[in-house]
């Protein structure tokens, strides 16, 4: 009998793989994303403190249109940098959450890019 795969035990082992070798710091913290069906998350976060230093997603009360598409993904990536800049953070390190970069992941990085974050 085939089974089946889970696609997510399968991103988790991935992310937990990248884990291993990169983190944020205060200098540099590290831009998490998160993707579901529905939405996208956004987190800057200081591995060191393990505090978050800012967040953005397509649930915020403020966010008009469709929270599963690549223009929602850019908004989410434009409203995080635009936080971290208030918070004096310009450099992270991107941190795809075990997702393929392509898509609504490479869309928030695009979009966050385009905000003033270097990575």
């Amino acid at each position: 009998m085939v089974t089946k795969r889970d696609k997510n035990a399968q991103r988790l082992k991935r992310h937990r793989r990248v884990r291993g070798k990169i983190s944020g710091t205060a200098e540099r913290p590290r831009l998490a994303v998160y993707r579901s069906n529905a939405h996208i998350y956004a987190q800057i976060i200081d591995d060191v403190k393990g505090v978050t230093l800012a967040a953005a997603s397509t649930t915020e009360k403020g966010f008009e249109g469709i929270g599963s598409n690549k223009e929602a993904a850019k908004k989410v990536g434009q409203k995080i940098a635009e936080k971290a800049l208030a918070a004096g953070i310009t450099e992270v390190v991107f941190d795809r959450g075990g997702y393929i970069y392509h898509g609504r992941v490479s869309e928030l990085a695009a979009g966050a890019r385009e905000g003033g974050l270097k990575f």
